[in-house]
């Protein structure tokens, strides 16, 4: 069990950061669109829980495997996955000089001020990012705060996949 759940989530985990990286690379750091495709490549990566479940009910369990094994199963591969999500946040961080907090906020206050924001609001806005930048700065918060960004898709995937694969005739193993 445990080979399944390192090979599927490795590969999971390579998957999520390899579109992150492209994502990063074509769109930047912010915007609705970056929003999308994180969470899309983030699904597309967890589509290796499926796959790692039904390996494992196939050829180690016969075909055959209960709801709760499935899903710790499939819960060590988003596990894995998710955290290589997270070092490879980390590792952007630290490669862009831990910059993202600063551009992020400038560019929601240019859309601010755009929209024509009166000054009080760009003011509580400016403090609320602050205090979340200070939060931000303690690495285990940020950790925190990424790992939220993938758990529940590293979450509802799982569940999803032992729900459809704890039925033999889904999928049936092929012989």
């Amino acid at each position: 069990m445990q080979r399944i759940i390192l090979t599927y989530g490795v590969i999971a985990g390579t998957i999520e950061l390899a579109l992150l990286a492209i994502s990063m690379g074509l769109i930047g750091e912010h915007g609705s669109l970056g929003m999308v495709l994180g969470y899309l490549s983030m699904l597309i990566a967890m589509s290796l829980v499926f796959v790692g479940v039904k390996r494992y009910r196939d050829e180690h369990l016969g075909g055959v495997i209960r709801f709760g094994k499935a899903f710790a199963v499939g819960l060590g591969i988003a596990g894995v996955a998710c955290l290589f999500y997270v070092l490879g946040w980390e590792a952007y961080l630290w490669s862009t000089d831990y910059t993202f907090m600063e551009k992020f906020t400038a560019g929601e206050l240019a859309k601010l001020q755009a929209a024509g924001a009166s000054a009080a609001d760009i003011a509580k806005f400016k403090a609320d990012m602050q205090g979340f930048a200070d939060l931000y700065a303690n690495p285990v918060t940020r950790m925190l705060v990424t790992l939220s960004e993938i758990a529940p898709v590293a979450l509802v995937v799982p569940l999803v996949a032992a729900g459809l694969l704890r039925n033999p005739a889904f999928f049936p193993a092929k012989r």
